[in-house]
């Protein structure tokens, strides 16, 4: 605060002293002895630098605002090198710095918002508009230029002359002008290029800054290229009037500022508003509602990771946190964990301090919501895995009877004509082979009484109510239609419901082909490792039933095949 009021005093002072020096001697200024000339003067330098300052402040890392101050000052030295200025520092200094207002200009203006130039190609060309003025118009000429030799015996004394060689003034000065014609075109096309290549929000960031730039510019390769004659820059009347065509283009520049810290207040206010509506407590979706309304964006989706990896909206249901054409994102993050995404237009990244207010204003809306979200998941996924083991309860009642018709009742059908058809030929006189009817009848009885069986088993196998998981497993090698490995397991009993989904997930991973199972009891779970060669198709009915009982299912990749890991909790 110090400092900032220490700068403003001294550019007051600096100011009034610069107006002082012009009127003195206005033959040897530009802004002559017109009231529109001082207005021009004073106005100027003094808005560069207080809207300098006020960016400054607010952005403390951003050194847009430091160059815009020192443009300020510069703008008033520009008149130090006049031959009436009767001080020899403030000569000197004149003569070192007249022309260095129009590289900072570009500099704060190419630098805008970021603090940062964008490419290399641009900090070369600031880098030669920098060398151009301090190095060559200014040092350059100053070193070899003695006023007393040169014929101005009214100028103040030059501090830094090491001699008088008029010659090399006069060449330093051409070349300095030649240079001063290219840097100032060579900028200006590099700021109409950054402002074509900027999304629509960075431009209209971007646009009231870097316009009035370009035509500050286009006025200051203007008087190089009239200087390109004399070779050097003087104060005639097409001199004075571009001067106050930068005069009216710097200030330009200064409001294009000042139109950005309006609209950052407007952003502000716009939070403001939406953090009292959140404070209403709004139903679910609400905070995207009114997130969309403060950042302008009405397709803006909100989504919330889950335990499961996945996201989903407000009311639970999945969507996709993916950037594609046209959208962004932006993560709200928490102890290194993220609470939220939001996917709003990409283009809103030109203003990306707008989202991250906006962002961190709904954090704890954010955080309400998201526990929300992830009971509506849960209960959606609750609601569709319910929904699921009905069809699958469903499916497998008709698949039972779709066995029972097909296989033990035409056994029994089949054995019922046999002993029909035995009876009549055992009841007609003279028959000699009642045996032959009977085993046929016997045979169908076998084949029914198998099928009823291996219905049976697959329904419940008696082996693991009697004698445990491990046992049936054992059992479904012996009698399976795939090789079954039992690589190890334990003994231990566990509850029928865990020992049954157990055993379910090893019979239908055994169904595609062999399988090698680990059993083991660790901490309050039962886990199960089947190896096998993929995947069964009914992975998803039985992750229902596990997670039912609290477990989880995972498939892992192998170089034999897939591992499926259930883990059932047993205590």
């Amino acid at each position: 605060m110090i400092a900032a009021v220490a700068t403003a005093v001294c550019g007051i002072s600096v100011g009034l002293g610069t107006l002082a020096l012009v009127r003195h001697s206005p033959g040897g200024s530009l802004a002559g002895s017109s009231t529109l000339g001082a207005a021009a003067l004073l106005v100027t330098g003094w808005l560069a630098i207080t809207v300098g300052l006020g960016t400054w402040r607010r952005h403390r890392g951003n050194r847009v605002g430091a160059l815009l101050v020192a443009a300020g000052f510069a703008w008033f030295v520009t008149e130090w090198n006049n031959p009436g200025a009767g001080s020899a520092p403030v000569f000197t200094v004149g003569l070192l710095c007249y022309t260095v207002c129009p590289p900072l200009v570009v500099h704060a203006a190419l630098s805008y918002p970021s603090g940062r130039l964008a490419s290399r190609v641009e900090t070369t060309a600031v880098a030669v508009a920098y060398v151009g003025s301090l190095g060559v118009l200014g040092l350059g000429v100053a070193l070899v230029f003695e006023p007393g030799d040169q014929g101005c015996a009214q100028c103040a004394a030059n501090l830094v002359a090491v001699t008088g060689n008029a010659g090399l003034v006069e060449a330093l000065n051409r070349a300095g002008v030649w240079l001063g014609v290219v840097w100032t075109v060579v900028l200006a096309v590099l700021a109409g290029w950054r402002l074509a290549r900027s999304t629509p929000a960075a431009r209209h960031v971007r646009l009231p800054v870097l316009v009035p730039a370009v035509a500050y510019l286009g006025a200051g390769a203007a008087t190089y290229v009239h200087a390109l004659d004399r070779g050097f820059l003087s104060n005639d009347e097409l001199d004075h009037d571009l001067w106050l065509v930068q005069a009216g283009a710097l200030v330009l520049v200064a409001l294009g500022l000042v139109a950005d810290r309006v609209r950052a207040r407007r952003a502000r206010a716009a939070v403001a508003r939406m953090v009292v509506e959140l404070a209403e407590a709004p139903p679910p979706g609400g905070l995207r509602d009114a997130l969309a309304g403060a950042l302008g964006d009405p397709e803006l989706e909100v989504a919330y990771p889950v335990i499961d990896g996945r996201y989903v909206d407000s009311r639970g249901l999945p969507i996709s946190a993916e950037e594609t054409a046209g959208r962004a994102t932006t993560a709200l993050v928490s102890d290194d964990e993220t609470i939220a995404v939001v996917i709003h237009r990409s283009d809103l990244l030109g203003d990306r301090r707008l989202v991250e207010e906006a962002v961190s204003a709904a954090r704890l809306a954010f955080e309400n919501e998201r526990l929300h979200a992830e009971a509506s998941a849960q209960l959606a996924e609750l609601r569709n895995s319910q929904e699921r083991l009905v069809a699958a309860s469903d499916a497998e009642r008709r698949r039972l009877e779709r066995d029972l018709h097909d296989g033990a009742q035409q056994r029994l059908v089949g054995l019922t004509l046999a002993t029909r058809l035995m009876r009549t030929q055992l009841e007609r006189e003279g028959s000699t082979n009642p045996a032959r009817w009977v085993a046929a009848a016997e045979a169908e009885l076998r084949q029914a009484v198998d099928d009823v069986r291996k219905l049976a088993a697959g329904l419940h196998p008696a082996v693991l109510s009697d004698y445990g998981l491990a046992a049936a497993v054992r059992a479904l090698a012996e009698t399976g239609t795939a090789p079954v490995r039992l690589v190890k397991a334990t003994d231990e009993r566990f509850s029928s419901a865990a020992e049954t989904t157990a055993f379910l997930v090893v019979a239908e991973a055994a169904k595609i082909g062999p399988v090698s199972v680990t059993i083991a009891h660790r901490d309050t779970n039962l886990v199960v490792d089947v190896d096998a060669v993929g995947a069964p198709p009914r992975l998803v009915d039985l992750e229902d039933r596990v997670g039912v009982l609290g477990g989880t299912i995972t498939i892992e990749s192998t170089a034999a095949g897939i591992r499926i890991r259930a883990v059932i909790p047993c205590a």
